[in-house]
């Protein structure tokens, strides 16, 4: 099992709204996820830094099988207006994290 961090930045006018919209993903967003193997995937949000975690088998298996996601296409170029920091739907996030301790 892989576990992926990374963060992000949302436009901090935005912020509100991309929480709400976070509650509400899209059906076939969260079914091509689920498809790619992606687990236990969590954002949180400290004012507008947010910090991403998941949990997968293999990485690139899982950025190659969302980059033909249409919903995630669709869904990446949606959020592009709320985003201070650019996603590629082809590569997954901008910047991993490096994980440096872990308690299991």
């Amino acid at each position: 099992m892989q576990r992926v961090a990374f963060r992000l930045w949302v436009r901090p006018d935005r912020l509100q709204e991309y929480k709400r919209l976070h509650r509400e993903v899209w059906p076939d967003l969260l079914a091509d996820m689920r498809a790619a193997g992606i687990r236990n995937y969590s954002i949180f949000a400290d004012g507008a830094e947010l910090f991403g975690y998941l949990e997968c088998d293999d990485w690139g298996a899982t950025n190659a099988a969302m980059a033909v996601s249409d919903a995630n296409r669709r869904w990446q170029a949606f959020m592009g207006d709320y985003l201070a920091t650019s996603v590629d739907p082809e590569g997954g996030p901008a910047r991993t994290m490096e994980e440096v301790f872990r308690l299991d």
